[in-house]
């Protein structure tokens, strides 16, 4: 019988109460139920109990009051060898001193499987657990490689592996985002995702992004001195609510066609019309492709505006940080139509546009069409390409085709675009102290 038709409680806590030491209590008298096959998100902020409570549903720590139960049964009364084999965790990150290879520390997964006299001897059956869990993660041609010598997200992987050759019936992941840039944390989170549509795995996770929790679990618990919402997140992320938990005014928009929300920053907090007008230069960037730009013209003082950048974009944020104002969109969706006129139109209204070094897809490609009408309004544009090797002069448009169709996702159509672009008069830079002395010899310096 399918899991999500007839949910099995296979976690429970009962008046749970517990504190480390001090006088009000972290967790007060909770109470709830996680049905077997649940994909379950636990926001808050630090400090307010999503790490304690999984490890209250891990018997690390007991309750003051009030019982934990795991399938029915006291966690108190599960031996310890029993509950490691049924409950797998997935930390933030791992750090090991030793040498291991991926495959030894995914084997680490059967110990609880293991018989005590024979400890370290993996059956048939630990193989085949071992080997369905590398592939179940795409972490098999990783097998030979030191564990200390991989990626964030490649390690990351390598501990879901490691939990999933538990065989448990119930993962916990511990903010297992939260040191990955955003491209790991979606592919951690597909992963996730997709182990518990396929499998019926029970999976909880305490995350700090709203954004992502939205978008990939159904059900969200969140915490405020004990749990303040539980259920979808179209209910569980209510802006007043927000509001008081993170200390902040946050503004919730619904994606229509989506299955998540969009937690965006409130409007009234938006740069306005005169501080735009002092910028100097727009930069079109995403995917952290606009991070040495933005610095670069944070250090020399030059006030710049960016976008259209997805919430949650690694350059969105920093721009949110360093630009006079920043074109949005949701997160994950395409350059709109809007989007784009705004863009086109912060170009026009500053006179220069630096073109960062973007993946080109069908999201995104209308930005070169903007960035060849800006040319064409005498905008100077600049197309910063770093990874091209440095020539006397500027390189052809062909040239420039070439390299760039390394990173279109669009059958040509974006390198075709670039091409365009330089053949219209777009600047290639190929380095950063290059593109300093074109910005300084065309915008005076000056304080924003």
């Amino acid at each position: 019988m399918n899991a999500r038709s007839a949910p099995t409680p296979i976690l429970a806590f009962d008046g749970v109460t517990f504190g480390y030491g001090r006088a009000t209590p972290l967790l007060r008298d909770i109470s709830f139920t996680i049905g077997g096959g649940e994909l379950v998100g636990l926001l808050g902020p630090n400090g307010a109990g999503k790490t304690t409570l999984l490890r209250l549903a891990t018997g690390a720590l007991v309750p003051q009051h009030g019982e934990v139960r795991f399938a029915g049964q006291a966690v108190a009364m599960v031996g310890r060898r029993a509950l490691a084999q049924a409950i797998a965790v997935v930390p933030q990150e791992m750090s090991m001193p030793f040498a291991y290879t991926v495959r030894q520390m995914v084997e680490m997964g059967r110990t609880p499987h293991v018989a005590p006299l024979g400890w370290g001897t993996l059956g048939m059956a630990d193989q085949h657990a071992v080997e369905a869990a590398m592939e179940a993660t795409a972490v098999a041609e990783l097998a030979e490689r030191r564990f200390n010598e991989l990626s964030g997200g490649e390690r990351q992987r390598v501990l879901v592996a490691l939990a999933l050759a538990q065989a448990p019936q119930l993962l916990l992941l511990d903010e297992p985002t939260a040191h990955l840039d955003i491209h790991h944390q979606i592919e951690v989170l597909e992963l996730v995702a997709r182990l518990n549509r396929e499998t019926g795995l029970t999976v909880i996770a305490s995350l700090h992004d709203l954004n992502l929790a939205a978008r990939y679990f159904p059900r969200l618990m969140l915490f405020h001195h004990g749990i303040v919402a539980d259920g979808p997140p179209s209910t569980a992320l209510d802006p007043p609510l927000l509001g008081a938990v993170y200390g902040m005014p946050v503004q919730v928009g619904i994606l229509r066609g989506a299955r998540h929300l969009s937690v965006l920053p409130p409007t009234g907090e938006q740069a306005t019309g005169d501080a735009t007008a002092r910028a100097a230069v727009h930069v079109i960037a995403g995917g952290g492709t606009g991070d040495l730009v933005m610095r670069l013209l944070a250090e020399e003082m030059v006030p710049f505006t960016a976008g259209p950048l997805n919430v949650g974009d690694s350059d969105g944020a920093l721009a949110e940080q360093l630009a006079l104002h920043t074109i949005t969109e949701p997160p994950y969706a395409p350059v709109s139509a809007v989007g784009r006129a705004d863009a086109l139109a912060a170009m026009e209204r500053v006179g220069r546009a630096i073109l960062c070094p973007i993946p080109l897809g069908a999201g995104n490609v209308a930005l070169l069409d903007a960035a060849r009408a800006a040319l064409h309004a005498n905008v100077r544009v600049w197309l910063f390409e770093p990874s091209l090797p440095p020539t006397e002069a500027t390189p052809l448009p062909e040239a420039v085709a070439a390299h760039v169709v390394e990173r279109d996702y669009t059958d040509g159509a974006g390198a075709a675009a670039y091409a365009a672009l330089v053949q219209a008069g777009a600047l290639v830079v190929t380095n950063v102290p290059d593109l300093r002395a074109a910005l300084l010899a065309a915008i005076p310096k000056r304080k924003p």
